[in-house]
């Protein structure tokens, strides 16, 4: 038990706060169901998310190709990426035959006799994620007594913690195993990405997922778990080998030991670990920039028709260390412990500190003066089941299908989806009004656009919103372009398609969307192969519509907007995709470090930059970018012309790091071998691309060019006469070459001369 009370714990100590998270792409549940009310029905139904009643979207399913990319977005209430907290959001999914959305909005029962055949399991009517043996194996399992519980009166059942002492139910979850990350029991879901405030624990987070590592827990059989789920029982399931080793169970009148068990780790790589995303306090809405908080998913290999995906915000304050605070900090009310120090970083000694109340327990009255008497004592509006939260959303369910066999394995898929529900923005808060998902993409020709959404006829009647009350509808529509230019008409005739200022759509005979056939452009704006009923505002069409994986085959800005949610209550439903032939790769890098790599379609690493550990102080998104010099347009050049290289763009294009050591490494490659008569030369451009720079080469060799930089630009490498020795054999060559020239050229126009010297001779 010693080893489980420094168990890896996210959540903590927090601040006492309702700090909801909700996921808007895909839909997140928040236990939603296919309610025609503001507020959920039942708070109870699959998870806990502790979030307010009326965030979540209605049930709608869709399907994600193998490696395909989604844009998860969410929101969340009390900040991440600043100092005011500890913050960790872990995003998750799990896969299984019996994952379901249901048909009520009942939580399922926990005693099969209300079950169909004795099966909840089997039950389709009720929503399930965790299974019945999952849930019934934490109620009759012991919890970790190392956890810290403050001043909490905990039971002794896995599905009792601190934020849920009670053990109230929710679905078939654990309670314990909702509460802490990672968790040291075997658990159904898959990592996918930790975003976290301090990256210095990401190593801990990779090694101890469940994706890479085992899990060992104590095994009893299934019908003793059956036969006993709603009993309390004498002797509770124990964590450690020891204890299981030696428990004793009566299962089907024979007795039994507890077998401890390894349970094999997915077996898929560990999650992603990333700076999170900065966001403020008492506020659901977007990041810097006007950004929505995101994570870029690939769908993993992992085919199934039946899967959810899971967010989990958990925040602390920094009361206390949360690493090292355990069951031997908890209150002295309970077990005469010490309680967690939170007097000494305010300069008190642990006997003041405790005389003038600072300690964590249910409203403390604090002597902030450390006067005699307690006139000017302070109550602090603290509730310990609260200080350490953990908060989630739950997509309905979507299933992974296998990428379409037509499609390359290397070409990219990008889904395209919206989010949001009717009404205007305070009709719909904590949910938000729509949008496309992503709504501004760059796109290299070759690759796929996945036009995919899903909506509901059961929203609130006298929400906001055109058409049918109650209804979702979306639909995708080339808007027009531009009744005045400013600056370069030209440019909307040549390479811009649609005006994102304009309310209007173009005609469907003159649009252009990325190189799609008429058939599609029909299809996304009238939601074709639907046929008759009232259609103007596209009522009689159905809430799910799938386009299908597109192939982009044209470079230009798109810019399209859907025709029915564009009034001014709900406005404005718009998107952009930019095709370019250019080849181009982003990841956003934090102080851990990472690169991004620039691939051809025969996967030859082609540009590279790597972004070392410490070099950046926050998480910034990075993008390479290669262009030809055929298709290179800028101000001026360098003033050596003969390219051995494709031109390169890093961005951001001003300085990324000011780390005095750890600079960026890049790395292009070369079109023409460099040999010894020649040397590159390696150019930079500012930011507006008016002026270029030499910069320094560290080496070049196998057909590249390896430098340091601080700061993003065009790159482009040429080569010159190599200086030194070689440089007069170089000269000498070239001028013989041009006598040998002359000397040609001049007997060809005088043919007689020649013979005339013969003849002397």
């Amino acid at each position: 038990m010693a080893a489980l009370r420094h168990a890896f714990l996210t959540c903590l100590i927090l601040k006492a706060v309702y700090a909801d998270i909700y996921m808007h792409n895909p839909r997140g549940s928040n236990n939603r169901w296919n309610e025609n009310g503001r507020n959920r029905n039942n708070a109870n139904r699959m998870f806990d998310s502790q979030n307010n009643n009326r965030g979540g979207y209605n049930v709608g399913s869709v399907y994600f190709h193998v490696g395909s990319n989604v844009q998860i977005e969410w929101t969340n209430q009390h900040s991440c990426g600043d100092q005011n907290n500890h913050c960790d959001t872990i995003l998750q999914y799990t896969c299984g035959n019996l994952v379901r959305d249901g048909t009520t909005t009942s939580t399922i029962p926990d005693n099969p006799a209300q079950c169909e055949n004795l099966d909840c399991n089997e039950d389709r009517r009720y929503g399930m994620h965790e299974d019945y043996f999952y849930y019934a194996d934490c109620k009759l399992r012991s919890r970790n007594k190392g956890l810290f519980t403050a001043d909490r009166n905990v039971g002794s059942s896995a599905t009792k913690t601190r934020q849920n002492q009670n053990g109230n139910r929710f679905g078939y979850e654990c309670p314990e195993e909702r509460d802490y990350y990672p968790y040291w029991g075997p658990t159904p879901w898959r990592d996918i990405a930790v975003l976290t405030n301090d990256v210095t624990r990401c190593a801990m987070y990779q090694e101890e997922s469940q994706n890479v590592k085992g899990r060992y827990a104590c095994k009893v059989g299934m019908t003793y778990l059956y036969q006993n789920s709603n009993k309390n029982p004498s002797d509770y399931i124990p964590i450690t080998q020891r204890e299981c080793e030696a428990f004793k169970y009566t299962e089907n009148n024979e007795e039994k030991y507890g077998v401890w068990t390894l349970y094999d780790p997915h077996g898929i790589p560990a999650p992603d670990c990333v700076v999170s995303q900065w966001s403020r306090d008492n506020h659901l809405g977007n990041g810097i920039g006007g950004e929505t908080l995101n994570y870029n998913w690939t769908v993993p290999d992992f085919p199934n028709d039946h899967c959810t995906l899971r967010i989990r915000y958990n925040i602390t304050t920094f009361e206390f260390d949360r690493d090292n605070t355990t069951s031997l900090q908890n209150n002295r009310v309970r077990n005469d412990g010490p309680g967690p120090d939170v007097w000494s970083r305010h300069g008190l000694s642990e006997s003041d500190g405790k005389d003038r109340g600072y300690e964590l327990e249910g409203n403390p009255e604090i002597n902030i003066f450390g006067l005699e008497n307690d006139k000017l004592n302070l109550r602090l509006a603290i509730n310990t089941a609260q200080y350490g939260r953990t908060f989630q959303d739950r997509s309905h369910t979507f299933a992974i299908v296998p990428r379409p066999e037509d499609i390359p394995e290397n070409a990219v898929i990008q889904n395209i989806q919206v989010r949001g529900k009717r009404g205007n923005i305070v009709q719909v808060y904590p949910a938000v009004e729509y949008d496309f998902v992503p709504n501004g993409l760059v796109m290299t020709v070759g690759s796929y656009a996945h036009f995919q959404w899903t909506g509901s006829d059961n929203n609130p009647a006298n929400n906001d919103g055109q058409g049918r009350a109650s209804t979702d509808r979306s639909n995708v529509v080339m808007l027009g372009a531009p009744v005045y230019v400013e600056g370069n008409p030209e440019l909307y005739k040549t390479s811009t398609f649609g005006q994102l200022g304009r309310s209007y759509p173009s005609h469907l005979s003159d649009a252009t969307l990325a190189g799609l056939s008429d058939d599609d452009k029909t299809r996304l704006a009238i939601l074709y192969p639907h046929r008759g009923g009232d259609m103007v505002e596209l009522d009689d069409a159905g809430t799910y519509f799938d386009l299908g994986p597109r192939k982009v085959t044209m470079t230009g800005t798109f810019n399209y907007m859907c025709t029915r949610n564009n009034n001014f209550s709900n406005r404005s439903q718009k998107g952009r995709i930019i095709g370019t032939t250019s080849i181009y790769s982003q990841a956003r890098i934090d102080s851990n470090g990472g690169k991004v790599t620039v691939q051809d379609s025969s996967d030859n690493v082609l540009t590279s930059v790597e972004v070392p550990s410490g070099s950046l102080t926050e998480g910034k998104s990075i993008q390479l970018v290669g262009v030809s010099a055929e298709e290179v347009s800028l101000d001026s050049l360098p003033p050596n012309t003969d390219f051995i290289s494709e031109f390169v763009r890093l961005e951001p294009e001003n300085e990324i790091t000011n780390h005095p050591t750890e600079l960026l490494r890049m790395e292009i490659k070369l079109n023409d071998d460099v040999t010894s008569l020649y040397e590159p030369n390696l150019y930079r451009s500012n930011a507006d691309t008016t002026s270029w720079e030499k910069l320094e080469i560290d080496s070049h060799e196998n057909g590249r060019v390896v430098f340091s930089t601080r700061s993003g630009g065009h790159y482009v490498v040429a080569k010159t006469v190599a200086a030194g020795p070689m440089a007069g054999l170089v000269i000498g060559l070239i001028v013989g070459v041009v006598l040998i020239v002359g000397i040609i050229v001049l007997v060809r126009k005088n043919g007689g001369l020649l013979q005339s010297y013969k003849s002397k001779v």
